[in-house]
């Protein structure tokens, strides 16, 4: 997704990631990634839908998976 001014990473953390792993994955899109955080969805089945965003830059960063 990317819209003029900012660009977007959706990711689905699935139900068995504690927060504690989830938090130190996100960590690491923002460190090396330039990554924050926009949004996170918590679902009752434990899933969660989570939107990064960081600014466009003439010169593209590799996405960390």
């Amino acid at each position: 997704m990317t819209d003029d001014e900012w660009e977007y990473l959706p990711l689905r953390l699935p139900p068995g990631v504690s927060r504690l792993t989830a938090t130190t994955q996100l960590s690491i899109q923002a460190e090396f990634g330039g990554w924050e955080l926009s949004n996170v969805r918590l679902y009752s089945d434990g899933t969660r839908k989570v939107l990064l965003r960081r600014k466009r830059r003439k010169v593209a960063l590799p996405v960390i998976t």
